[in-house]
């Protein structure tokens, strides 16, 4: 099934594109768009939104004029739709929040929180002998608020990933 606005070259603000996962999820079936506007943003924009098809007006040179060589593109601005279009559909990624697989190694730079000095069993947790520098192999920054104030189990030497079973 494909998306149309029936009007040609049709306005941006009429292609409703939010109707894509709406038919899409209503019918249970794979939606496009026939694409009359000027440009190829409603195409990438349709992508994005589940597009699985796009149907648009092709002309090899607009000055040779017809009925729809307005809102056509040309073979440059073709092969831009499907560079960019591919492009939408490679950075949809999935449902779902949190670090990619991508990150992984970045996210060792992170802060995190180590032992700054050289401690005994019985010291207390705070800004003198825990702080938050790279790489993240300690307890996160923000985790300092719940364990400033409590009691180191053991000695801990200076440099030691702050983790709770120091605690």
């Amino acid at each position: 099934m494909l998306a149309c606005t029936a009007s040609y070259p049709a306005p941006p603000e009429a292609s409703n594109l939010r109707g894509i996962p709406v038919l899409r999820d209503a019918l249970d079936v794979q939606v496009g768009l026939s694409d009359h506007t000027l440009g190829i943003g409603a195409s990438v924009a349709a992508v994005a939104l589940g597009a699985t098809v796009i149907e648009k007006h092709l002309t090899l040179d607009r000055a040779d004029g017809g009925v729809d060589a307005d809102f056509s593109l040309d073979p440059g601005e073709f092969a831009s739709l499907v560079r960019e279009t591919k492009i939408a559909w490679q950075a949809m990624g999935e449902a779902r929040i949190g670090p990619k697989e991508i990150e992984a190694e970045g996210l060792r730079f992170r802060r995190s929180l180590f032992v700054s000095r050289d401690v005994r069993a019985g010291e207390k947790v705070g800004p003198d002998n825990v702080r938050s520098v790279r790489p993240a192999d300690g307890l996160p920054p923000d985790s300092f608020r719940d364990i400033e104030g409590r009691e180191f189990r053991q000695d801990v030497p200076m440099g030691t990933p702050m983790s709770l079973d120091l605690l």
